[in-house]
């Protein structure tokens, strides 16, 4: 469970920390807590999976990764964890997980984002998936993004 101090804090810091040299310092002036607190509690947070991660998130377009693709593979169910992990590890793929088929019409059941600048960058980046996969994968496409939709988690 959750007390009071703890739902304000995932309130004060859902939508990203301040960017200030010390942020858990703005927080917790904002909090009336101190700062050890604030550091504290987050990290129970994370320990208790109320929370899933503290990093940052970067603006994909802001940065030149214009051309966005999730990669999908349909890879055997018996080995969808072990390619995944492979996959995941791979220093450019931003995120990978596996999602369930929707058979005849979508066989695919791996999925991993990655991004590029141009298109021609992305298929050459899932082209080093397949090679990595071989035949422990028996197709793949890839569905490039045309605009944002959401680009927030979930708020309290």
């Amino acid at each position: 469970m959750i007390d009071d101090i703890d739902r304000a804090l995932i309130v004060a810091t859902q939508g990203g920390l301040p960017l200030v040299p010390r942020p858990y310092h703005a927080v917790a002036g904002r909090l009336g807590i101190a700062p050890e607190e604030v550091m504290a509690r987050l990290e129970k947070l994370l320990a208790n999976g109320v929370i899933r991660r503290i990093g940052a998130v970067p603006n994909h377009y802001a940065i030149g990764w214009t051309a966005n693709g999730m990669t999908v593979w349909d890879v055997p169910e018996e080995s969808v964890d072990e390619v995944g992990a492979e996959v995941g590890a791979l220093d450019f793929v931003t995120h990978c997980y596996r999602r369930p088929r929707a058979l005849p019409e979508w066989p695919y059941n791996l999925f991993a984002m990655v991004h590029g600048s141009t298109h021609d960058e992305v298929r050459s980046k899932a082209g080093i998936i397949a090679g990595l996969l071989g035949a422990r994968s028996r197709a793949h496409d890839i569905l490039f993004s045309s605009r944002i939709l959401k680009k927030s988690g979930l708020r309290i």
